[in-house]
């Protein structure tokens, strides 16, 4: 006779997580439901049941923690393992074979063949970066700048398609796949349209808060404060990227196989994702256009189309420009158009003395964002079109993004609409305007002006160029009408008593600036070249010039002969970058910034000095939240003693930085022995442990 022993708590409860795991990846993730709703709801009411008489036995990958409940003061700010990149965009055929193209030109000819394209769908939700460790679903972030993001795990935790626990039941219900070690994954999070609608109408009826779209819906509640809020969200998830992958038998070679690992393990991969060899980029080509059609009978919103190179070496070997991988473009898909009025046209001073037309407008939505502003391009784009304030205009977000006036409504006219001309001074500092022959655009060539100087500046420390951390618009602005800032070499050369004095500069401030503009001046000389702001002189033109030259001096020396020879310059861009040279003044700036110290050389050459510098080979982390420091001014200011920041700890640390909600990275680094410091030891430096 067999007596059967009834299973214990613990196993009842770890059985139930396991078949409510299983139907729920089969309700949520496959849209194919083994259970009823009446089944289901009794084994997750017993679960439920087990763990409140049994609270000894919780677990966060539960999947009763999927109410949530967490409610946070603030987001903790989270390293990203790799950086989360935006893509460059691509409008039309042309545009995709000249992507093409340019690849091929980037391998070897032997490698060319063996191209492969990997077509997937643009999702317009959230970017997140999602953890697992060991099989369990750890940590998720949002994209946040590229490299550092919020921590939005509970809110994440109960997205009901998101697997807390890998492996799950493969698809046959049968296979089970050994978890990674560790696996990091960039998803979008997002709603369908239907339940953004639903949503919607029932936050009317009862008086509440509407979203403008589906968009600002996913994101808006993954970063509400209280989780439980997030759980009644009809929230889901798309992944289609591993940024890090430790652990695995077998290593994936290509996007394909990442894509197909994902979906064995559990994870939600979009089905209208589709691969290419070379030899059917035509097809390829023709596959992008339908989806300006197929996008409008899909259940959740794109922006767009994205194309990868499939392989990861050849991902790894085309690398990046500026701040997009060379190995990826998003294809638009056109944008969507509405008609409202136009009650102005102003004129706008850019950093090249440009004067730019801008259309005033009504407000109108389009695509779920209010849109009161438009661009005009030029003043033969409004006499051309015959585009009169007053008018009743057709506006389009081109490319999903950038609002432009398409064309005037005349059969909407009453009379009262008035024919605009350029200004003949600038509205800024009073110069005449002029129109170089044969160009559309006009200038105000006062190299003194304001307006001009204040976005010269702020461009010049921005991201796309010196990348200074903590010297945004306001600075340019209050620098520039202060009179601290004549010509952009200032910026290095900055009169920091009389700053100190000013409303708002504590010492920690001034500190951090100084950090962040000293780091800037060991910048690679292509930033310096981009910062300058030469017509068609972007970021990956000046990475180009200055992989031919060793410095900014001999570059400067350069005829348009030799310039038009590097491949991706031409006559044009090289034409510019000698007229720039030829100007006295220009020289007279490039040799004050050498006087500062700020670098004239690229990647190749190392700054001289570089080793007697205080951090100089030290390898930091920085984890958690520090006192007066953001993780960017701390990372600027250790770049600047010439240290590095890496984003994980490793037996090659030398010190994390570590602030209150340290995390794992401070057991990881007490494990490994790894010396820790707070900000007051990394600020007096020489009481850093072992220096």
């Amino acid at each position: 006779m067999t007596i059967e022993v009834p299973p214990t708590p613990h196993e009842r409860i770890e059985s139930l997580r396991a078949s409510v795991r299983y139907h729920q990846h089969r309700y949520y993730v496959l849209d194919d439901p083994a259970l009823g709703d009446a089944e289901f709801d009794a084994l997750f009411r017993e679960l439920q049941r087990l763990e409140a008489e049994h609270p000894e036995l919780a677990s966060p990958d539960s999947p009763t923690v999927r109410v949530g409940g967490l409610i946070a003061e603030r987001f903790e700010k989270v390293q990203h393992p790799a950086p989360i990149l935006s893509l460059a965009n691509a409008f039309g055929p042309e545009d995709m074979h000249t992507w093409r193209e340019r690849l091929r030109r980037l391998l070897p000819e032997d490698e060319q063949a063996k191209l492969a394209y990997v077509v997937e769908p643009k999702f317009d939700g959230l970017t997140i970066v999602l953890h697992f460790e060991n099989g369990r679903f750890v940590l998720g972030a949002t994209r946040g700048d590229g490299e550092v993001g919020e921590n939005i795990t509970p809110n994440l935790r109960t997205v009901r398609v998101l697997p807390l626990t890998i492996p799950v039941v493969a698809q046959n219900g049968v296979d089970k796949i050994r978890p990674p070690a560790r696996m990091v994954v960039r998803g979008e999070a997002y709603v369908t349209v239907a339940d953004f609608d639903a949503f919607n109408r029932s936050q009317e009826e009862e008086g509440e808060r509407t979203y403008a779209n589906p968009r600002n819906f996913a994101a808006g509640s993954l970063r509400l404060l209280d989780s439980s809020i997030s759980a009644r969200r009809p929230l889901r998830l798309w992944a289609y990227q591993i940024l890090l992958l430790e652990g695995v038998d077998d290593p994936l070679l290509t996007h394909w196989e990442s894509l197909a690992y994902l979906k064995t393990l559990g994870l939600p991969v979009a089905d209208q994702v589709r691969r290419f060899s070379d030899d059917q980029f035509d097809e390829l080509v023709a596959y992008l256009a339908q989806w300006h059609d197929l996008r409008a009978r899909l259940p959740y919103e794109l922006d767009g189309m994205v194309v990868k190179v499939d392989s990861l070496a050849h991902q790894e070997r085309l690398g990046f420009t500026g701040k997009d991988p060379r190995w990826a473009v998003a294809y638009k898909t056109g944008g969507e158009e509405a008609a409202t009025k136009l009650l102005d046209i102003t004129v706008k001073v850019g950093r090249t003395g440009a004067v730019t037309p801008n259309a005033v407008l009504e407000p109108v939505a389009i695509g779920g964002v209010t849109v009161s502003a438009a661009t005009l391009h030029n003043e033969d784009y409004i006499r051309d079109l015959d585009i009169r304030v007053g008018d009743t205009v057709l506006i389009k977000r081109a490319g999903d993004v950038i609002p432009k006036v398409l064309r005037p409504l005349p059969e909407l006219r009453n009379g009262s609409e008035q024919p605009w001309q350029m200004p003949t001074v600038c509205p800024v500092c009073g110069q005449v305007l002029v129109r170089p022959e044969g160009e559309v655009a006009t200038y105000c060539v006062n190299n003194a002006c304001p307006e001009q100087l204040m976005r010269k500046v702020e461009y010049f420390v921005g991201k796309g160029a010196l990348d200074i951390v903590g010297f945004g618009a306001r600075q340019a602005e209050l620098f520039v009408e202060s009179g601290f800032i004549h010509d952009l070499a200032d910026v290095f050369d900055l009169p920091w008593e009389t700053i100190a004095e000013m409303e708002g500069y504590g010492e920690k401030r001034l500190e951090n600036l100084q950090a962040g503009i000293e780091a800037a001046k060991t910048r690679p000389a292509a930033r310096l070249l981009t910062g300058l702001g030469i017509r068609f002189v972007g970021s990956v033109v000046a990475e180009i010039v200055m992989a031919a030259y060793p410095d900014l001096p001999t570059l400067m020396a350069a005829d348009v002969e030799s310039l038009s020879a590097i491949e991706g310059v031409g006559p044009k861009i090289a034409a510019s970058l000698v007229d720039f040279f030829a100007l006295e003044p220009n020289r007279l700036l490039i040799d004050k910034f050498a006087r500062l110290g700020v670098r004239m050389t690229g990647d190749e050459q190392l700054v001289a000095g570089d080793a007697n510098l205080p951090f100089a080979e030290l390898t930091f982390v920085i984890t958690g939240t520090l006192p007066t420091m953001s993780r960017d001014e701390a990372k600027a200011y250790i770049e600047a003693r010439g240290g590095k920041v890496t984003g994980s700890v490793s037996a090659k640390t030398d010190f994390l930085l570590a602030g209150e909600k340290a995390g794992s990275k401070l057991a990881k680094a007490q494990k490994l022995g790894v010396a820790i410091i707070d900000e007051d030891a990394l600020t007096a430096e020489a009481g850093l442990p072992g220096k």
